[in-house]
């Protein structure tokens, strides 16, 4: 928790996590049902990792629980094990294992490695689904459950639109979008708009479509033993499960960390995960991650620290607790306008503003993962950023290192400056200079000029510009030095002892490889010896 808390902070916690709950309950509810385990497990999902992830996680804004990803592979390991709820309890419980042994790990901070285009792309994604996914409940249309489906149904709910929904869910945008920021800083407009459309609606008895009945009580402390034979069955589901909760996580922390400016302890968040996915197998609920969405929500409405995801958790144990009846009749086009500034506020403008002076590999990579993220799959979008954004600066890099046949000589023994090295030894000695990085990239480059070599006597292989070597790099210079001797042609390398890749060329056998007398660290001494063994 922050120092310095005050009645103020905890004032924007208190709503922030407020406004959070109300907007996850009848996601909570929704992923529960779609899942198959019933709407109670969504919500004690809800409960247990927001609760938990919250309290031992590593991202002060973050608000967890049930999310449309986890729920699908959860949903998968209901019908991979029909009626077995201690096989689908262990897949959950394992799942949160697994998180906590990647946070100990130290996985989570490969986070940070992410490209600024995939995040704008992923945030902007985001901020499409929602809006499209919102339109369907503001014109009082049935949900829908993904952004395609969203569009395809788009205009059979334009022809059948309830004029009440749609009322209301203007009065709510109207309400968020335009209360003063004096009043919105006392009582946030979310809330506002929240209290002010629903009593709206249950005074003049509107006919919308509400939240409904929410089940309540206490749930059963579940702790029930699987037969070990379905082990082998069970770890794969967990480890997918656990793989897609810590991405998805570690993406809602960076895109809490882009709001409010901060920093999130990526392992200790995954710690908190697995926790909170523990708690939840417990007591027969869904798993859960960082929920974008959510988070955005407690951000936007005042929420700066932990408080603010405990006041969530606490807030739906209320509603399981007895609150059920008064939140049940918040109208769903309320709901959907609250969120439909959510999906306004998330778009990257900052991007959006210049994306015609961005460079174009940044923008393809954005563009793509935009696409993606609203019309696929949020995962598969970041996967495939990272993948393209990885091969366009892996080509970047090669296209920026050099390889120079001629090289650079030292005056010293530039025995006649009107001539080229090459011209006075009768390019008997010549040398191949490398500028920038040597790695699998830039590997093909050497090898092209390895044939116009051929016929010389001597070949020394400048290495003093080249910041790294990666394995392919140590790989093509061994190839390269075998077919030079092939040749019979003296290869001699120079390369920086202050890189590291002398030594690391001796623990590869470049020291059998090239003789005593192979590796230099000074280009005039093998200049020099070069000299000596063409005058033999």
């Amino acid at each position: 928790m922050k120092s310095g808390y005050n009645l103020s902070v905890l004032k924007g916690d208190f709503f922030g996590g407020l406004t959070a709950g109300i907007v996850a309950l009848p996601l909570a509810l929704a992923f529960g049902v779609s899942s198959g385990f019933g709407a109670a497990a969504g919500l004690y999902g809800a409960i247990a990792v927001g609760f938990f992830a919250a309290l031992l996680g590593g991202t002060s804004t973050q608000v967890s629980g049930p999310t449309g990803p986890m729920t699908v592979i959860f949903a998968a390991t209901i019908v991979a094990f029909p009626d077995n709820i201690p096989a689908i309890t262990a897949v959950v419980f394992l799942a949160g294992i697994f998180q906590i042994l990647l946070g100990y790990m130290k996985v989570g901070g490969f986070v940070r490695y992410i490209p600024y285009p995939v995040i704008s792309g992923f945030m902007s994604g985001i901020g499409v689904i929602i809006i499209l996914i919102q339109l369907h409940p503001m014109l009082g249309a049935p949900g829908v459950k993904s952004p395609l489906e969203a569009v395809i149904e788009l205009p059979a709910a334009m022809g059948n639109i309830n004029i009440y929904s749609l009322l209301i869910a203007l009065f709510t945008m109207a309400v968020v979008f335009l209360t003063p920021a004096k009043i919105s800083s006392r009582f946030p407009s979310p809330l506002l708009a929240l209290v002010s459309g629903t009593l709206l609606a249950v005074i003049f008895d509107l006919p919308v479509e509400i939240i409904g009945e929410i089940p309540s009580g206490i749930p059963e402390f579940r702790l029930s033993l699987f037969p070990l034979d379905l082990l082998p069955k069970i770890v794969p589901m967990a480890l997918a499960l656990a793989a897609l909760g810590t991405i998805d996580s570690l993406l809602t922390s960076v895109v809490a960390d882009s709001m409010t400016k901060t920093r999130h302890n990526s392992n200790r968040e995954l710690v908190g995960q697995g926790i909170g996915n523990i708690a939840a197998s417990f007591i027969g609920g869904l798993p859960g991650a960082g929920a974008t969405m959510r988070t955005v929500v407690n951000i936007k409405a005042g929420g700066t620290t932990k408080v603010s995801g405990i006041t969530h958790s606490l807030f739906l144990l209320a509603i399981l607790l007895g609150a059920g009846p008064y939140a049940s009749v918040i109208p769903l086009p309320v709901l959907a306008g609250i969120l439909m500034k959510v999906g306004i506020d998330i778009l990257d403008y900052r991007l959006l503003r210049m994306i015609n002076r961005i460079p174009k590999p940044d923008l393809v990579v954005m563009l793509s993962v935009f696409v993606i993220t609203v019309f696929v799959d949020l995962i598969m979008a970041v996967g495939i950023g990272i993948t393209l954004a990885s091969l366009l600066i892996t080509y970047r890099i090669a296209s920026q290192s050099k390889i120079d046949v001629r090289g650079v000589q030292h005056q010293e023994w530039h025995r006649d400056l009107e001539k080229s090295l090459e011209e006075e030894t009768g390019y008997r000695i010549r040398t191949i200079s490398v500028m920038g990085a040597f790695f699998f990239g830039t590997t093909s480059k050497m090898q092209e000029h390895v044939s116009k070599l051929i016929g010389t006597k001597v070949v020394i292989i400048n290495l003093l510009d080249v910041p790294f070597m990666d394995l392919s790099g140590y790989f093509a210079l061994s190839e390269m030095i075998d077919r030079l001797k092939r040749e019979n042609i003296k290869p001699i390398v120079v390369v920086n002892e202050g890189e590291g890749i002398r030594r690391q060329m001796f623990d590869m056998g470049y020291g059998d490889l090239l003789g005593v007398d192979g590796i230099h660290t000074d280009y005039n001494d093998a200049l020099h010896l070069a000299w000596e063994y063409i005058e033999d």
